[in-house]
């Protein structure tokens, strides 16, 4: 599901200079979430703990070296070596220990950084806009119970052509749980906040989303993991359409698909501890989308894609 190098998925609280709207403070918005709540989507569900953690990519699932889960990672990528995702733990001198939980949820949820930056997009808060209330002040709690953890992060140097372009987005107002009785609509929910289309939706040259090709993969994905390209997950024959929900929730769980192992940076070393009825429902949902027609194979050489216009494998079988 996330196989993209700039972000990974990328969830980064890097601060960049822009301009933040200013609002009122909502207290009630953060009331205090259960910590074990913001523990399973932080690590399992929203991946905070892959991306903000100093990552073991020669270990199965590619999981947190030890003692270091939320206490950031710099360089973040490869390919974004100036960003650095930030420490969370809340030790006050180099993590959030200083940051009120309107600041955390202003970042989670609007891209604005504890200082009033703009973030840079590599953090999904376009995804984690749809977040509830009740989970985003749940994540809160979650990174308030860890130990503090002293570790110093270096500034960003994002280049000026792209900190020109950053905008926050603006407040999400208030934002209820998601209808548990629908699971297209529960898989809806979870598919935002884990961040699925955000790395399985191929962008332009500009960094929009390509009309017509949401969730149909093509994002490539370089790093100490090797080079790929992220699979469609439309239900079409080149897509899901074949896997059905078992194979889907094993995939997820074990990492084993028919015929290969995924590739860690599709981070089913964290998706694994999603319960199966979470994972049903991310199903359901994805199978309700659109069948697009794209070709990816990561196991052949790249040839070039008039979809996505990126090369990848099998990119000469998607003519239009």
């Amino acid at each position: 599901m996330k196989t993209r190098a700039a972000s990974a998925a990328l969830l980064v609280l890097a601060l960049l200079p822009g301009c933040a709207s200013a609002r009122p403070p909502r207290p009630e918005l953060m009331a205090p979430g259960p910590p074990e709540r913001g523990r399973y989507l932080a690590l399992n569900v929203s991946l905070c703990v892959f991306c903000h953690s100093e990552i073991d990519w020669k270990a199965e699932g590619f999981p947190p070296r030890a003692g270091g889960a939320g206490a950031g990672r710099a360089p973040f990528s490869e390919t974004l070596p100036w960003l650095a995702a930030p420490n969370l733990t809340p030790d006050p001198d180099t993590g959030a220990g200083r940051w009120t939980d309107e600041q955390f949820e202003r970042a989670i949820r609007q891209g604005v950084g504890a200082d009033g930056r703009t973030l840079h997009p590599a953090m999904p808060s376009a995804s984690f806009r749809s977040m509830s209330d009740e989970d985003a002040a749940a994540i809160v709690a979650y990174f308030r119970s860890l130990p503090p953890r002293r570790k110093a992060l270096p500034s960003p140097r994002i280049p000026p052509e792209i900190r020109g372009r950053l905008r926050p987005l603006p407040p999400p107002g208030r934002v209820a749980g998601p209808d548990r009785e629908s699971p297209v609509r529960s898989g809806e929910y979870l598919a935002a906040i884990a961040t699925c289309g955000h790395c399985h939706t191929p962008v332009d040259d500009s960094g929009a989303p390509i009309p017509g090709m949401e969730f149909a993969g093509g994002t490539r994905l370089k790093g100490p993991w090797g080079d790929l390209h992220a699979p469609n997950l439309t239900p079409d024959a080149s897509g899901i359409e074949c896997l059905g929900e078992k194979g889907f929730v094993h995939a997820m769980k074990t990492g084993e698909m028919p015929g290969h192992t995924l590739n860690a940076i599709m981070p089913w070393g964290f998706y694994r501890g999603m319960t199966d009825e979470d994972l049903r429902a991310v199903f359901a949902y994805l199978a309700s989308l659109k069948p697009v027609r794209h070709f990816i194979d990561n196991s052949v050489a790249p040839t070039p894609c008039r979809k996505c216009g990126r090369p990848h494998g099998l990119g000469e079988k998607n003519s239009d």
